[in-house]
């Protein structure tokens, strides 16, 4: 944003005089992410939550490899790197040996659905205090738009250019009821943030989960199913209502599990 006055924390002002507030939860950093992309959404709640709770010295993110990887730049609290799917091992170190530290985890699907489904599953079945947050493109987005454990039926990818047959390459894999069937996981949602109302949707959802952890109930799990419009092949607008068109339907949105209860059934 050329020419533009600004507090750091406070908010930004353009030439035009519109007013945009920023939270100091998150860097002052341009966001890299494809035009129309979920991803800086996700943070922005991610980062008003802890603003709003007050607890920006006292959280740590941790992010493996893939396009989550990109939330360093971008959120200004202590976050660390781990490894491809191994966000919730090092999450779980982290949270043992600060148990009073707000620790949560930010992964994308081909990560965390995929050469993390290990660690995913015992963290969540040993019932770690921890948040983690899932976002669901139903591709590799990174890397080059390879056809995930997400990746729907029929779906065309850069590795399935003929869509996604099951009989060959197996069905996509609904992560979050596995989880939310474990005894571990206190709390299991799925929301996105293609619209205003599911972004605030989305913004209670991650109150609920650090407030969760506060009072160390276990895991928190919230998956948010976006787009990749670059790694689909379409505009931002098309992706979104090819995402509720064909996402939402295989992925339903609304809370599975609350207060360690199922509220819907698997």
């Amino acid at each position: 944003m050329a020419d533009v006055t600004l507090d750091v924390w406070k908010d930004i002002i353009t030439p035009e005089n519109q007013v945009y507030r920023r939270t100091p939860v998150m860097t002052m950093k341009e966001l890299s992410y494809c035009p129309g992309c979920g991803h800086g959404t996700a943070h922005r709640m991610l980062a008003e939550v802890i603003e709003e709770m007050g607890i920006q010295s006292e959280t740590i993110g941790i992010a493996p490899v893939g396009c989550s990887v990109l939330a360093y730049e971008f959120l200004n609290f202590d976050m660390q790197q781990a490894a491809h799917g191994r966000a919730p091992a090092l999450a779980t170190a982290i949270k043992r040996l600060w148990p009073n530290r707000y620790v949560f985890t930010y992964q994308g699907d081909g990560d965390l659905a995929a050469i993390g489904t290990a660690e995913t599953i015992h963290a969540c079945n040993r019932g770690e205090n921890i948040v983690i947050i899932f976002v669901n493109n139903g591709i590799y987005g990174m890397t080059g738009g390879q056809m995930a454990p997400t990746t729907l039926p029929g779906m065309k990818t850069s590795t399935s250019p003929y869509g996604r047959e099951a009989i060959l390459m197996g069905n996509p894999l609904r992560i979050t009821e596995l989880v939310a069937a474990l005894p571990g996981t206190y709390y299991v949602s799925r929301h996105s943030v293609h619209k205003p109302g599911n972004v605030r949707k989305l913004k209670k959802a991650i109150r609920i989960a650090f407030e969760n952890q506060k009072e160390n109930k276990g895991v928190s799990f919230i998956e948010v199913v976006s787009n990749c419009n670059s790694g689909w092949k379409m505009t931002p607008v098309k992706s979104n209502e090819w995402m509720e068109e064909n996402m939402f339907p295989f992925y339903p949105l609304g809370d599975i599990k609350v207060d360690g209860k199922l509220v819907r059934e698997l």
